[in-house]
């Protein structure tokens, strides 16, 4: 066993899951000050939920075995509970459960990006209810079909899910989608889009109604979520080498370049660069490289920076000329910045993307990746939220929505400016 990478592969772990924190802190601030508790306990919900679910069955549906595989749902039984995972086996490169920390921080970040859609007017319990079968039926099985793969001693694939496996089987190369651009950020913000349309827009929903009660909590929580991908994007290497080096690297240009993009687009559309915007950038970036931050040269990473910083800046416009509610900008973030990012290594990737050396068929397993993976979650993330409004609500009522859920829902404050006893 390798001491040093099996203590890379944990404090990636630890990382990614202070991204959910970090994530808090970025949707709280955006939100009204009488709604920052409920939105905050949205992720931490998911932290706690999902973080129970993973053990229990969750890792045993992501990564079933090589017997288990050939179906696009799948589950190994032996690896219920990770009982079976306990022994390290001889020769292993790091004990199994550290592989199963490091991506049960995955499956919690990715349940969380959700609640950003249906902010300021969803019930805890029915989002906890959301998370769970979402998770269950969503989630777990898109992880298998992209990170579940295994090599042979000759470095191929000896199985996987289809993602990955299948698709290089059929066109002689796979979707490259190192760190959850399909998994994690299309896969998000498809199902937020879903819920967004679920429960409908907000009482006086319109453009500018909406003000951040806190852009320095946005601040602070890009801030944590951009320190955490370093964990997402450089740890899923497992490895701390040459590519973990690049993905890392990449993990700076990009963003930053975003950043700077989406604070130019702010200036010429509006007149001023913003706090928010500056975050809102730094986190399209991210999502952007996610997917490709070992399979591009430095250069090409701070151009897909550049065009995700300005895509997604005019994206997030979107909901408001074609009428849905994705209160925290999930959709124009997130399924947009993911959908640039997988697509983008259709023409960058190192070595098969179309400008550099490829014929086009890498851009073809990238679309057939993502937009697979987007219309499989929005349906069922829809139907599951559709279910879940018609029979106990999702939705609070439009009153308590009105007067800010924090109280209402959980019987607290985020800001108390007196003491009642005074």
């Amino acid at each position: 066993m390798d001491q040093g990478n099996t203590a890379f592969i944990l404090i990636a772990a630890a990382l990614v899951l202070l991204m959910t924190p970090g994530l808090a802190f970025f949707y709280g601030g955006l939100v009204k000050a009488k709604s920052v508790i409920s939105m905050m306990m949205l992720s931490f919900g998911a932290m706690g939920l999902i973080g129970v679910l993973w053990v229990l069955y969750g890792y045993a549906i992501a990564f079933p075995s090589a017997d288990g595989l050939g179906a696009p749902w799948s589950i190994d039984f032996s690896a219920l509970g990770l009982e079976s995972l306990l022994e390290t086996p001889e020769g292993a490169a790091y004990p199994p459960l550290a592989f199963v920390a490091f991506q049960a921080t995955f499956a919690i970040i990715t349940v969380a990006l959700v609640s950003g859609a249906i902010a300021d007017r969803a019930k805890f319990g029915a989002w906890m209810i959301f998370a769970g079968l979402w998770a269950t039926i969503v989630y777990f099985p898109v992880a298998s079909w992209v990170f579940n793969f295994g090599l042979a001693d000759d470095g191929s694939f000896a199985y996987g899910g289809w993602i990955t496996y299948g698709l290089q089987e059929a066109f002689g190369v796979g979707a490259i989608d190192f760190a959850g651009g399909t998994a994690v950020h299309i896969n998000a913000g498809a199902a937020a889009l879903a819920l967004a349309l679920v429960l409908g827009k907000r009482v006086g929903f319109q453009k500018g109604i909406a003000v951040p009660h806190n852009p320095p909590f946005v601040l602070l929580g890009a801030g944590l979520l951009w320190f955490g991908w370093f964990g997402f994007n450089a740890g899923s290497e497992l490895a701390a080498d040459g590519t973990a080096a690049l993905a890392f690297v990449n993990t700076i240009a990009a963003p930053a370049a975003a950043l700077l993009a989406w604070l130019v687009v702010e200036k010429i559309k509006d007149g001023k660069p913003t706090s928010v915007g500056a975050a809102s950038g730094a986190v399209a970036g991210l999502v952007a490289i996610t997917p490709a931050c070992a399979s591009l040269q430095p250069v090409w990473a701070i151009l897909l920076g550049i065009v995700a910083g300005a895509v997604c800046a005019l994206a997030i416009e979107l909901k408001f000329k074609l009428g849905f509610d994705d209160s925290l900008d999930v959709v124009g973030i997130h399924l947009v910045g993911g959908l640039i990012g997988t697509l983008y290594l259709g023409f960058f990737a190192n070595g098969t993307g179309l400008f550099l050396g490829g014929d086009g068929t890498q851009l073809l397993v990238q679309a057939i990746a993502a937009f697979s993976v987007l219309i499989y979650s929005f349906v069922l993330a829809f139907v599951i939220g559709w279910i879940i409004q018609k029979t106990i609500g999702f939705r609070v009522k439009n009153e308590d929505e009105i007067a800010g859920i924090d109280t209402v829902v959980h019987g607290e404050e985020g800001y108390v400016l007196s003491d009642a006893r005074d």
